[in-house]
């Protein structure tokens, strides 16, 4: 489970070693590198991630991409997204393409979106208790089964 860039840590484990996990919970997350710098503040973390328009920082950043490196054919493990509509840092486009894209491949996925509450995905404490317990049932049905 990681949020921010640990949502593009749990994105980029999963697809690099997916049978390691028996579930996975992505929150807020950044997950296609190749054109995070076209999406809400994402220019911003080119100094943090590189610049996938320079070839060289590209063929890198390539390497770990979750949103490229998912590939039909292969199975993944069940996961949740996490993200908010409301999110000014992480666009909420990232858990929509990825999980979009994990069911076009029959993947078994979950998604939520809170339509308030920012990068927190949560508007206030009733919020994040809600979407902690969203989180906790759902790794609790994954993994106790």
């Amino acid at each position: 489970m990681g949020g921010s860039n640990g949502g593009l840590l749990m994105g980029a484990v999963m697809v690099q070693r997916p049978e390691l996990f028996a579930a996975v919970v992505c929150q807020v997350p950044l997950l296609d590198m190749l054109r995070y710098t076209k999406f809400g503040a994402g220019a911003s973390w080119i100094a943090e991630y590189g610049d996938p328009d320079k070839p060289d920082e590209r063929a890198a950043i390539l390497r770990y991409s979750p949103y490229q490196n998912l590939h039909a054919g292969l199975k993944y493990p069940p996961i949740l997204f996490v993200t908010a509509t409301s999110d000014d840092r992480v666009t909420p486009i990232h858990a929509r393409k990825m999980a979009a894209k994990m069911e076009t491949f029959g993947q078994d996925v979950l998604f939520f979106e809170n339509t308030e509450g920012g990068h927190a995905a949560a508007a206030d404490h009733a919020h994040e208790a809600e979407m902690w317990a969203l989180t906790f049932v759902y790794l609790r049905q994954k993994l106790m089964s």
